[in-house]
């Protein structure tokens, strides 16, 4: 923490370290939202909430700002838990560490995403000779999760017509839209039968993924370890008599998933066919995935016997429905070139009883893309006999070339680097979606610092991006105009 506050700016940063002693994973905001109210009250400024846990912080303009368009400030209060330890994140702090630029965490997510927007957002707050207007920070829940706090935001509660948003991830962009979303679940009902006295059992793992962002880092074609061993086991299932037992990889449905496995059985008499097997098909799964998944690993061990085994029909109609879930880059985007328009995320499989779940993500910047996988997924649920449900539909934040609050922050961009900033629309969730259908004339920009490997324990954040974040932030601040 210490180490942290060395850092510029020195309030942003001591914020932030704060922040990371706090567990704050999707749904478990609590403690971090009583110790944002318990800095609010001491600051003597208002604080409301809603029935969905989200917080409004209002601070009065400073001297001479008093006219000034009033704005709104947001940031999502929770965070992504993702660890390659053993890390409680209910109860453990998050352990930052600065590496040359960059501050990450040791074997966990850091929670710059967003924690770094909820930081700057509380260092305006508390800053105060800090110029700005009327000024409304809007902290949002269970962001990453299914964005349920921007879901639950009722429309009469903000009173400004600017919104900026945090939740960015790479400097000198300045974004003006995003993708929409729909979760995706199909359920596969299972039937089993005792497993054949003389097969063995075994637990077949797949490892070492990068994993990430399922919308930022979607385009770089990284193993999906879910995706991976459904197709292993498809193929495994034709080469030899092997019969499964369970199936689970992964645990959000936004994060590409590092790790899968399976629990099967085969004869004793075919033990070195498979191990054989898996060999080459580890082999081929590591050329294939060289230069995205070096760490690539496909392993088998031997497992307590199972006693029962799936039977060999919904075995092959399971797999053959998995296999078969779209998974990656659907298409590009011919409006905004070089931008994924459309892609899904199959980050779930999980076994429980008698009842498989797959849970996949998708994302397009058109209503069109996320329509044209919605059937694609009942149509494969109906091939594969699984029932599909279908949640959080939300539409994406279309651009907007002639928003005046994205023309006062290029100027300002323009005027503190000294070159224009890369106007954007991201294959990403940003809850500007969804504020604009409870308040339709918002006018929204989305800043923030460069942020890699969000999602994973490979993320970290651009220690000198975070500076020029905040030297954005408060000369947006400070330009904008008086109201008409």
């Amino acid at each position: 923490m210490t180490m942290l506050t060395r850092l510029q700016p020195s309030r942003l940063w001591t914020f932030f370290a704060q922040i990371c002693q706090i567990p704050h994973p999707s749904k478990q905001e609590q403690a971090l939202s009583d110790w944002i109210a318990s800095l609010v009250a001491a600051q003597n400024l208002g604080l409301k909430s809603d029935a969905k846990g989200n917080l409004l912080i209002s601070k009065a303009a400073t001297a001479g700002m008093e006219h000034c368009q009033p704005v709104i400030l947001q940031a999502h209060l929770d965070m992504v838990p993702q660890a390659s330890n053993g890390h409680d994140f209910s109860r453990d702090p998050i352990q930052p560490n600065i590496d040359g630029n960059w501050v990450r965490a040791k074997g966990t997510t850091l929670g710059a995403d967003n924690g770094i927007g909820v930081a700057a957002c509380l260092a305006v707050l508390t800053y105060p000779s800090l110029k700005h207007g009327p000024l409304e920070v809007l902290f949002t829940v269970d962001e990453e999760a299914g964005m349920g706090g921007a879901f639950a935001l009722q429309p009469d509660w903000l009173q400004g017509k600017i919104l900026i948003n945090t939740d960015a991830e790479q400097d000198g962009d300045i974004y003006m839209g995003c993708a929409g979303g729909l979760e995706a679940k199909l359920y596969f009902e299972l039937t089993f039968e005792p497993n054949p006295a003389d097969y063995q059992t075994y637990q077949l793992q797949l490892t070492g993924l990068r994993g990430g962002h399922s919308g930022l880092d979607i385009h770089e074609g990284r193993g999906n370890a879910n995706q991976l061993l459904c197709r292993t086991l498809f193929r495994l299932q034709q080469a030899l008599p092997i019969r499964i037992s369970a199936l689970n990889g992964g645990n959000l449905r936004n994060a590409i998933p590092r790790d899968a496995s399976a629990l099967i059985s085969i004869s004793t008499e075919k033990q070195h066919e498979l191990t054989t097997w898996i060999a080459q098909e580890a082999q081929l799964l590591a050329k294939e995935l060289q230069h995205s998944d070096a760490g690539l690993q496909l392993v088998v061990a031997n497992a307590p016997s199972a006693e029962l085994v799936l039977t060999q029909n919904c075995q092959q109609q399971l797999l053959a429905g998995l296999v078969a879930l779209p998974n990656g880059v659907i298409s590009m985007s011919h409006a905004v070139k070089g931008v994924v328009e459309t892609s899904t995320n199959l980050g779930v499989i999980k076994t429980e009883g008698a009842k498989l779940t797959a849970v996949s993500f998708v994302r397009s910047l058109t209503d069109e893309g996320r329509l044209h996988l919605r059937s694609s997924f009942s149509a494969i649920a109906s091939l594969s006999g699984a029932q599909c449900l279908f949640s959080g539909d939300y539409s994406g934040w279309a651009p907007e070339p002639n928003s005046p609050i994205m023309q006062i922050t290029q100027q300002q961009h323009q005027r503190l680097f000294g070159n224009k900033a890369n106007i954007m629309v991201i294959h990403a969730g940003l809850e500007c979606g969804l504020f604009k259908k409870a308040y339709p004339d918002l006018d929204m920009v989305s800043i923030g610092p460069t942020i890699k490997g969000a999602h994973s324990p490979e993320e970290r954040v651009s220690i000198p991006s975070v500076e020029r974040f905040w030297q954005l932030l408060t000369a947006t601040l400070a330009a904008i105009p008086t109201e008409e």
